[in-house]
């Protein structure tokens, strides 16, 4: 396979890569529902 078919059958979208710290992005993911949680909180809609 030559280096360009490996390149167009793998297009990048420019999403988030493969290989990244899973666990930051999991912690930051909790982070935001907490804020969020407590924003909902602060203004009474819960």
């Amino acid at each position: 396979m030559t280096a360009q078919a490996a390149t167009a059958a793998r297009a990048r979208t420019g999403g988030p890569d493969e290989d990244g710290p899973k666990a930051v992005e999991h912690v930051m993911g909790w982070i935001l529902v907490v804020v969020i949680a407590m924003l909902i909180t602060q203004l009474g809609l819960l």
